[in-house]
């Protein structure tokens, strides 16, 4: 037999070496099995305790995952704070006075340090406490794909116009979600994270006081809590599912149904288009819209990670190293 010539074997290394770099750079739900077995155990106590104290940190944290993937894709970019040198997305109209959640995320990197410290990015710790809330109110279970570094940059201009408003019709959500690479049948099914969680007056004031696709008897009681008058009332808080703000089921679905969606953009989900037929399904099946979740929670967190030598593995999520 032949030997292979130089040339041929330095072909075999460089194809190598590129596959390689290309199955370094995927995400995989065993990236910690070595450098940080324990990091799953370390993230959940943290996650149950918050919500222990405050039931709705839960969907405080699943926003916080939703709104950092949809700007520069999932990489904790969102968790920086503004410095007097550096803009974070903190202070962006969808995030200022809304986000919240962020002492969690830093306790659970606390706690993850200990266990094995400048191994795991503050972007994994977002997906996997996002996860953790989404069961501990009741939801699906799902095994999160991890190995994303963290941003050093942030986009105030990204996080004001990626994110989709409250106001949204369904022509820009599904616009929105679609630059992300998510589907509609995506974007019905993570709207489902409204069935957790609470929103300002300011987010749906205008839906109560001017919409006509809105039961009439719901209206009157979110405007009981919720002034006309922009400015006044501001912050004051409305569940987003009618029955069971902090369980996770199909509930806010049956409410759509119902015309008692509290967000011009939830309502739009069920309003003679599109969604209507799988808004429905959900309605019928708990069991679908969990399924359907779970894929879209996936597919989201999959959103331009950083990976291999890119980016870096925050000491503080707060802050560049």
């Amino acid at each position: 037999m032949a030997r292979p010539s130089a040339a041929t074997c330095r072909g075999t290394i460089i194809a190598l070496l590129v596959l390689a770099g290309t199955s370094s750079a995927q995400l995989s739900t065993d990236f910690y099995s070595y450098s940080c077995p324990g990091v799953f155990d370390a993230v959940k106590p943290v996650v149950q305790s918050a919500i222990a104290m405050e039931q709705r940190m839960g969907a405080s944290i699943v926003r916080l995952f939703f709104h950092d993937c949809f700007v520069q894709g999932c990489d904790a970019s969102l968790l920086l704070d503004d410095t007097p040198s550096f803009q974070g997305e903190k202070m962006a109209t969808p995030n200022n006075g809304s986000v919240r959640g962020f002492e969690v995320i830093d306790a659970i990197k606390s706690a993850v340090e200990r266990v094995c410290p400048s191994v795991v990015s503050c972007a994994d710790i977002l997906a996997i406490a996002a996860r953790d809330s989404v069961v501990i109110l009741g939801g699906p279970s799902w095994d999160v794909k991890v190995g994303r570094r963290d941003s050093r940059t942030a986009s105030f201009n990204g996080a004001n116009n990626n994110i989709p408003p409250p106001t949204s019709g369904l022509a820009n959500l599904t616009s929105l979600f679609a630059a992300q690479g998510l589907s509609q049948t995506d974007m019905v099914a993570l709207s489902g994270s409204h069935t957790i969680g609470q929103a300002r007056c300011t987010n749906f004031r205008a839906h109560v006081y001017n919409d006509t696709n809105i039961d009439g008897a719901f209206a009157s009681t979110r405007q009981s809590g919720c002034p006309s008058t922009s400015g006044s009332g501001d912050n004051n808080l409305a569940p987003l599912d009618l029955q069971t703000p902090t369980v996770f089921e199909n509930d806010y679905y049956k409410n759509l149904v119902s015309k008692k969606g509290l967000l011009h953009s939830d309502q739009e989900l069920f309003n003679g288009g599109a969604t209507d037929a799988q808004v429905q399904s959900y309605v019928s099946s708990q069991s679908t819209f969990f399924a359907d979740f779970v894929a879209g929670m996936i597919k989201m967190g999959d959103i331009m990670p950083l990976t291999g030598s890119n980016g870096e593995i925050r000491n503080n999520c707060r802050r560049i190293n």
